[in-house]
């Protein structure tokens, strides 16, 4: 299969940088998987898993919390809110967080609160999903 070149980056780090056979991205629409020589696209990433198959048969799972994907003729670049690596997510805290996060919902006193308190709890759903 042929390669082209991917880059995963976070406002913190460049997280993946390198030639790839193949990557399946959560889209806002939809899961999507891109291939060498895929058409030009942008568009919105939901919460989810970014599996990335390099040319050596290795598979890298990413979790990504939001942001945007760009294919064009030079590879394929995500711009996402957060990622991690999944080899790197606490289970035992991302369950503690959820806890903390199911209290935040329950004690919002305002419908702005619960809105923010509910988005963080779906989002470490998410990543729980993703863990599992």
């Amino acid at each position: 299969m042929a390669a082209f070149h991917f880059e995963l980056v976070s406002p913190e780090k460049l997280l993946f940088s390198g030639d790839v056979e193949s990557v399946v991205a959560p889209g806002a629409e939809g899961q999507f998987t891109v291939l060498k020589d895929h058409a030009p696209v942008m568009t919105t990433l939901k919460a989810g898993v970014v599996t990335v198959a390099g040319g050596d048969g290795k598979v890298e799972k990413l979790f990504v919390r939001g942001g945007f994907a760009d294919v064009n003729a030079g590879g394929f670049t995500i711009l996402a809110e957060l990622a991690l690596s999944l080899a790197e997510i606490d289970a035992a805290k991302l369950d503690a967080d959820i806890k903390d996060a199911r209290e935040d919902v329950a004690d919002a006193k305002t419908d702005e609160a619960r809105r923010a308190a509910s988005d963080k709890l779906a989002q470490l759903e998410e990543m729980r999903a993703a863990v599992a």
